[in-house]
């Protein structure tokens, strides 16, 4: 009938796998999709992920680094997903610029993005990890440019939610990558690199 607005869909409701619940961490290189499937353009994570069944708890952005979750449990995948869960994501992240403790406390309150107030963020100075990989292609380097290292933990998982965080006080990203989500950490894992976890 005319006027009457089309019926949305509703979502389905995220199903238990059928067997044994896996949790896996995977460390995505650089330039690589949280996607199984390539898209033309850059590889997906089936180039080096044969697990039918499996699927990403979350995504990392083509150009960031590090972990990422993948699970057969769709249960488990909406619980790591939902903003409601607070889980926490900390990441450690390359700046261009000074941070200065206005820059610092502005990420610690929040900051209002072009898609509404932030929750307050971690955010502490730190040197540069050694257990951190070389990257692939290196990082631009300028000399007349100050660089720095952040640690930064947040509890959302907007679309680049970190670089627009980090932009917006002035301190464009130059790398990102995620060390962990809730109590799961990268620790041991080289890029291309997977373990089990513990559900």
């Amino acid at each position: 009938m005319a006027g009457r607005e089309p019926m949305s869909r509703p979502r389905p409701r995220p199903r238990a796998p059928r067997g044994e619940t896996r949790l896996i961490a995977f460390n995505k290189p650089m330039n690589m999709l949280s996607q199984f499937t390539d898209d033309g353009n850059w590889p997906g994570l089936g180039r080096v992920l044969d697990m039918p069944g499996m699927y990403p708890a979350g995504r990392l952005d083509r150009d960031s680094e590090g972990l990422l979750l993948l699970t057969n449990d769709g249960i488990l995948q909406a619980r790591l997903t939902d903003p409601k869960s607070m889980t926490p994501k900390t990441y450690v992240v390359q700046v261009e610029g000074t941070p200065d403790d206005a820059a610092l406390d502005a990420l610690r309150a929040g900051v209002t993005l072009n898609d509404g107030p932030t929750r307050p963020a971690g955010v502490d100075r730190i040197d540069e990890p050694r257990w951190l990989w070389p990257r692939d292609p290196p990082v631009r380097f300028r000399k007349s440019v100050p660089e720095a290292w952040l640690r930064l933990t947040i509890t959302e998982g907007r679309n680049r939610q970190v670089r627009r965080m980090c932009a917006h006080v002035g301190l464009p990203v130059l790398r990102l990558v995620r060390w962990s989500v809730g109590p799961h950490t990268l620790e041991g894992l080289k890029p291309g690199q997977w373990k089990e976890l513990q559900p």
